[in-house]
């Protein structure tokens, strides 16, 4: 895919040759799915106050994390971990109906944070599945997103994380698979074994449009658009965030050195010597402020223009769920209205 390459902002004008530069991606950062899943914690402890309980990392960041279990939000791994009748909320990375279950038997008030994508991929799950269809589900198996969507139909449905584990499939009708993947795949490893699957079972379906997410991709195209241009790749996101991981290997793949990193603490001085350009970009889940905090950083050692490269516009929102719409509606007096 060609991409021009616009320059919003340099700094200082007039770079030359010989002067260090930092290339900054956008997009990155922060995706619609995960802006609304902090803004449901947020809003829901000033409207009832603390504590709130969050199921698992609201998202895979653990500064954002941290901030919130500041202002209340009490981070637990399991429902179980909810006293009865209390509030709790679901990750943006989702939850199987075992775990709404649960919820249910113990009165928890639920505030379900879900990005509507990964909402999308469980429902397309279920649909498969009464169509009389065996799954194959793409994607990690530790990750929490795919523990959510392997529950709507677990009988039916295998995981696959590879090319190699295609080969070991067996199902009771070649005839009728179905496919569906994790919404923070690689482009590239989501398409290798997809092409797999459809050598293994020629006739087997998929999702009508594709389920990795469009941070995702909008990500990992610049990320592969402006590697060639630099000496090194840094990007800024948790080690348990597989959009972030996903942006290193793209890095990785095309020849350019590439690093994950928390913060700027993280880097490490070695990876500077001799590299004329860095490219910075961040995870679905980084705050800006973390990639702030990465291009003071390499300002500080020499790579004093920074230019600011957009691939492609971005400009996607998702509205807050019903229950944070009603209780909003509710403290202020006024009619909820629907979410769309």
């Amino acid at each position: 895919m060609d991409v021009t390459i616009t320059v919003l902002e340099s700094i200082p004008n007039g770079t030359s040759p010989s002067q260090k530069r930092v290339l900054l991606l956008k997009p990155r950062g922060f995706c619609a799915g995960v802006v609304r899943a902090i803004d449901v914690v947020r809003i829901a402890l000033e409207t009832f106050g603390a504590p709130i309980y969050v199921r698992r990392e609201i998202v895979h960041n653990r500064y954002v994390v941290n901030e919130l279990a500041e202002k209340g939000a009490i981070f637990v791994h399991e429902i179980d971990d909810v006293p009865d009748g209390q509030r709790v909320i679901y990750s943006a990375h989702g939850v199987s109906p075992a775990v709404r279950e649960i919820s249910r038997g113990r009165n928890l008030k639920v505030i379900d944070a879900t990005c509507p994508l990964v909402t999308k991929v469980h429902i397309e799950a279920v649909k498969f599945a009464k169509q009389g269809y065996s799954l194959v589900l793409i994607g990690h198996r530790d990750h929490d997103e795919i523990e959510g969507t392997l529950g709507e139909a677990p009988a039916v449905t295998q995981v696959v994380s590879n090319v190699a584990e295609v080969g070991a499939l067996k199902v009771p009708n070649p005839e009728r698979v179905a496919y569906l993947t994790q919404t923070t795949l690689s482009l590239d490893e989501a398409r290798d074994i997809i092409h797999a699957l459809k050598v293994k079972f020629p006739n087997i379906v998929g999702p009508h449009s594709q389920d990795i997410c469009y941070a995702t991709e909008n990500r990992q195209v610049a990320v592969r658009n402006v590697a060639h241009d630099a000496g090194l790749v840094l990007v800024v996101g948790s080690t348990n965030s597989s959009n972030s991981n996903r942006l290193v290997e793209v890095s990785r793949n095309l020849g350019t050195i590439g690093y994950l990193i928390d913060n700027s603490q993280a880097i490490n001085p070695e990876w500077l010597v001799d590299v004329k350009t860095v490219a910075v970009t961040a995870g679905a889940s980084a705050p800006e402020v973390l990639v702030e905090d990465v291009v003071n950083y390499l300002r500080q050692n020499g790579f004093t223009s920074v230019e600011e490269v957009e691939v492609m516009p971005e400009n996607v929102r998702f509205g807050l769920p019903p229950e944070i719409v009603q209780a909003i509606g509710s403290a202020s007096g006024a009619e909820a209205v629907p979410v769309r």
